[in-house]
């Protein structure tokens, strides 16, 4: 992850909720420039072409689903946004600059899929939690604010009682919850979610639910990888369905989205679009 110098939360503009809309509607946060404008979008994975040529825009306080079979080349593509999938061919641009030009990772909160958040390192709750504020403050102490985000990250996933105790001994719930306070943290402009509700409970999955209601209505744009829309289905403004790299529907979510809508499905199978290559932006 790059270490740039940052604004502080406090001096960063949000709209307040009153000036927000329903989903769908245009509002003054989703006005200024595209927060994810991918454009002719090709991509390779060990060889073989993953991405054909994908359109994807993110606006300002808009929560998009990409939604697809296994393999259509959804992870390749939020993987393409957070620059540790590099283009072959396209455009992309964050924030209104182009992506060989942006230095603000701050900005971008990112849930990777089916992941532990302890990845085999012993650590405490709050400290991986803390890693997210890095981008911040770089190699200074933590200071304060720093601290007191991390508590706000942690109540606001319903694991602040849990901040002392080592992620090893969490369930897979409470470690999704973990992954989405350390993205929280930050307090980003655009938050990413690769497949948040596979493999958690119902609990969790409300959780969740209200936990993106909230960074919505403070502004927070939202692009989730999805095979059920669920609880989330009210707070999606838009749909992006992707087939053999291609994208074959972008607009209001389709009622059937195919056996992963179906009650009882437990999503558990692996993604062939999860490989990538060496990563040059949010993860580096």
């Amino acid at each position: 992850m790059s270490a740039v110098t940052t604004t502080t939360d406090s001096d960063r503009p949000r709209p307040s909720s009153s000036e927000g809309t329903g989903p769908g509607e245009a509002g003054p946060e989703r006005s200024g420039p595209a927060v994810v404008a991918l454009r002719g979008a090709v991509a390779t994975v060990g060889g073989r072409p993953v991405l054909r040529g994908v359109d994807l825009t993110v606006r300002p306080g808009e929560v998009v689903a990409l939604l697809g079979a296994n393999g259509s080349g959804k992870s390749t593509t939020v993987k393409s946004v957070i620059g540790s999938v590099p283009l072959d061919r396209g455009d992309l641009e964050l924030f209104g600059r182009p992506h060989r030009r942006f230095r603000d990772w701050h900005r971008i909160g990112y849930v990777p899929q089916r992941t532990t958040a302890a990845a085999g390192v012993p650590a405490t709750v709050r400290e991986v939690v803390s890693t997210g504020r890095l981008p911040q403050h770089g190699l200074l102490p933590f200071r304060r604010k720093d601290r007191a985000a991390v508590d706000r990250a942690l109540t606001s996933v319903g694991m602040l009682d849990r901040a002392g105790d080592g992620v090893a001994h969490l369930s897979g719930g409470q470690h999704q919850r973990v992954l989405i306070a350390r993205a929280l943290v930050g307090v980003p402009d655009l938050l990413i979610m690769d497949e948040p509700m596979a493999g958690v409970d119902v609990d969790s999955q409300q959780v969740l639910a209200d936990i993106l209601r909230s960074e919505v209505e403070r502004g927070c744009a939202v692009l989730l990888v999805l095979h059920e829309l669920g609880p989330l289905e009210p707070l999606i403004d838009r749909a992006v369905v992707l087939r053999d790299g291609c994208v074959a529907h972008d607009g209001p979510p389709p009622r059937n989205v195919g056996q992963h809508a179906l009650p009882g499905h437990d999503h558990v199978h692996p993604h062939a679009d999860d490989h990538h290559r060496t990563p040059q932006g949010l993860l580096a």
